[in-house]
């Protein structure tokens, strides 16, 4: 299993880069996202990676943190998403975003992903919500009491509206998240969640 790459990235392109070990060059498919962080071309790099062993052939899937290869993990047990689907999913969600998404029920975030389409994404929320319940400690902005019944469903709402009225799902997911005591009223948190986007109801 090849867990880790290091080396000199030699090419980079839409989805994929190439690095080279000294005696053999890799390609690893990664998230879009992570383009923008990796250092210019002729300069060392670091990626986890992930081996996917096909008939066809292999593919191996790199990320810059072992959160991110772990969350990838994750995805790819979900039934009816491969390890392509759960790279397209990281490449419009981070990691912290995605556990907000999936804690949140926003079935829209996590279908905004090339190829995921709604019932995709609600099955990702119904099998791996408990897992990240599990570790909600790890992720302070989602205290644990949000996390069922009715304030579930309020910051879902909230979101949703959010992103209704122009706001990314990114933003809005920050300004639900950086509120420390949300209220059980979809009117008031939503009010003040635009008040920490610069806006007034």
């Amino acid at each position: 299993m090849i867990s880790l790459i290091r080396g000199t990235l030699s090419h980079v392109s839409d989805g994929r880069v190439e690095i080279d070990t000294g005696s053999l060059g890799f390609e690893v498919f990664v998230p879009t996202s992570l383009i923008p962080e990796l250092p210019p071309v002729g300069e060392d790099v670091e990626l986890f990676t992930h081996l996917n062993v096909k008939e066809d052939g292999f593919s191996l899937f790199g990320f810059l943190t072992r959160e991110e290869l772990d969350l990838f993990k994750k995805i790819i047990t979900v039934s009816g998403i491969g390890p392509k689907g759960a790279l397209a999913i990281l490449s419009v969600l981070t990691p912290e975003d995605l556990r907000f998404a999936i804690l949140s029920s926003d079935v829209k975030a996590i279908a905004a992903a090339p190829g995921i389409g709604k019932k995709t994404a609600e099955r990702l929320i119904i099998e791996l919500r408990d897992s990240m319940e599990r570790s909600v400690t790890e992720a302070p902005y989602v205290p644990a009491r949000e996390l069922s019944g009715k304030e579930n469903g309020t910051v879902s709402d909230v979101v949703m509206a959010l992103t209704e009225l122009g706001f990314s799902s990114k933003d809005a997911y920050k300004a639900v998240r950086s509120i420390e005591n949300p209220s059980e009223d979809e009117g008031a948190l939503l009010k003040e969640a635009l008040k920490r986007l610069g806006k007034s109801s």
